[in-house]
Order: structure tokens, then C-alpha cells, then sequence
């Protein structure tokens, strides 16, 4: 890829400050200030990429067709980064394309995961979907950023799968409640079929005590990934690891105490505090 089309530093971006404030305090926030500076602006740069995108994907204040035409800008103004031309929205992006050998497949996997909630909302998706989806939102993510950590490419690879999907996953488990008000199920069809629940609408099957069933496979699943990804750290493969160690630390802990609240309704949203966030900081960079 060239290094021409009048390129933007991240700070021209619009967001960029709004972005900056968001995430501060956050697990996200906390791994990057731990990376030398280069790495940190190229996460935060597709950290922004992937923010932008989404909240093309979650504005259900327009219509799907005119948010299915800003995807496709994007996916222009990616194709011009990659061929050295003006890139429009994207061209912030240059520096870490050009640093760090980012691959255009992988930011575009992002896009058609983001297309995916525009298409129509994911309610219930079989088996296969939802690992599709997995792997745009997360794994996808993870590609970008493992070579930012300056990984080898198969132990690259393999992290960004397993950590992606283990990620994801908690998420999906964590935000069952707010995805639902937009009107989007993420739990796989034949796991709630399992628990006895045939219906793909979001509040019916949240009201139904049986989701319990539904998400605690879900989330050994997610554990068993974490402990994939785990195995691999644990390995020290090359590369700066600290920013995946502590994700991994904080979305496990997560997941732990979510398996101790349970599923069923009621249901609290289970956060991370933040003195046990700077815990986990602690841990992880004496690990280092």
C-alpha cells in the first residue's frame, strides 16, 4: 500500500476526543496506556475505525438502506487507502495500515459483520451465523490487532480466533438485556431449543427462566476459548502481549461472576469495578 493519500492524523477525526473520553476507565483504555506509543495510536485508530462502523450498524434512528450506503462508503474509502488515493473518512488510518502491514481484508470483515445487524436484527441465529458473526466483530479485530502486537503469523492467528470469540461471546452474555431493547438475540437457536424455548423474540425468551440453560452453555464456550487463548499466552509466543493478557484477565473475571449471577430474570448487568480493574492491571504486568 502507498503511504500517499493525504493521510489524517487520529486527532482530526471528529470522535477522536469523544472516543478517547468513552473508553477511559475501561479494561480497553487501561491495556492500551500499558503499549509504547506507535501501538497505542494504531489501537486506538482501528479501536475508532470499528466504533464508527458500529455505530452506523446500532443507529436505529435511520433506515437500513441509508446505513447499508454509509457501510459501502466505507468500504470505498478503504479501497482507496489500500491504493494510495485519498481515502475520505479512513485516511486516518494510514499510519497503522502502513506501520504494521494491517490487512484491508480484515477491516472489511468488520464491515460485513456491522452489515450483518443492518441486513436485518440478529434474532436467534443458528450455529454457524453466529460463529460468522463471531469472527467479523471479534476475530476480525483481533487479526488487526495482533499485528500491532508485532506477532508471528500462525500464533497471531490462532489468539486472535480464541481470545475474538471469547470476547464476543461475553459480551453477547453481558449485554443480553440491552441488545434486546434494540431488538436483537444473539444466543444460537438450537441452544435455546435445547432449553426447551422456541421463540426468537427477544423479550419472550429473556422472560422465560429457562435462557439459564440456554446461556450457561454459552458460556462454557466462552470459557473454553479464554482457555485456548490462555495456553497460547502462557507459550510466549513473540510479541508485545500485556494489552491481550489484560483483556483476557478482565473479560474471564467477567465472565466468572456473570456464571455467578446467573442468567435467569431478573438479571443485573455484572461490571468490573475499578479497583479491581487496576488489580488486574497489577497482575498482568507483573506477569509480563
Amino acid at each position: 500500500m502507498s503511504a500517499g493519500g493525504g493521510a489524517l492524523p487520529l486527532q482530526a477525526v471528529p470522535e477522536a476526543e469523544a472516543l478517547r473520553a468513552q473508553v477511559s476507565g475501561s479494561s480497553f483504555y487501561a491495556a492500551m496506556r500499558l503499549m509504547p506509543r506507535r501501538e497505542r495510536e494504531a489501537m486506538f485508530a482501528i479501536y475508532a475505525f470499528c466504533r464508527q462502523v458500529d455505530d452506523i450498524a446500532d443507529d436505529g434512528t435511520r433506515p437500513r438502506a441509508l446505513r447499508a450506503r454509509e457501510l459501502d462508503r466505507w468500504r470505498a474509502d478503504l479501497a482507496a487507502l489500500y491504493a494510495g488515493a485519498p481515502a475520505g473518512r479512513a485516511a486516518f488510518l494510514t499510519p497503522a495500515v502502513r506501520d504494521f502491514g494491517l490487512r484491508q481484508a480484515d477491516f472489511l470483515a468488520v464491515i460485513d459483520g456491522m452489515a450483518m445487524d443492518v441486513e436485518a436484527d440478529l434474532r436467534a441465529p443458528d450455529e454457524a451465523t453466529l460463529d460468522l458473526y463471531c469472527d467479523r466483530v471479534a476475530s476480525a479485530v483481533g487479526r488487526l490487532s495482533t499485528r500491532v502486537f508485532g506477532m508471528e503469523e500462525a500464533p497471531g492467528l490462532a489468539l486472535a480466533r480464541d481470545l475474538g470469540r471469547a470476547l464476543q461471546l461475553t459480551n453477547i452474555l453481558r449485554d443480553l438485556d440491552e441488545d434486546a431493547a434494540i431488538g436483537r438475540l444473539y444466543l444460537p437457536a438450537e441452544l435455546l431449543r435445547q432449553a426447551g424455548i422456541e421463540s426468537d423474540d427477544p423479550a419472550t425468551v429473556l422472560a422465560d427462566a429457562r435462557v439459564e440453560a440456554a446461556c450457561r452453555v454459552l458460556a462454557g464456550r466462552a470459557e473454553a476459548y479464554f482457555a485456548a487463548a490462555d495456553r497460547l499466552l502462557r507459550g510466549r509466543p513473540r510479541g508485545r502481549l500485556l494489552a491481550p493478557r489484560l483483556m483476557q484477565a478482565v473479560y474471564s473475571a467477567l465472565l466468572r461472576d456473570m456464571r455467578a449471577a446467573g442468567w435467569a430474570p431478573p438479571r443485573r448487568r455484572v461490571r468490573i469495578g475499578k479497583p479491581r480493574l487496576l488489580a488486574l492491571v497489577a497482575r498482568c504486568w507483573l506477569m509480563r
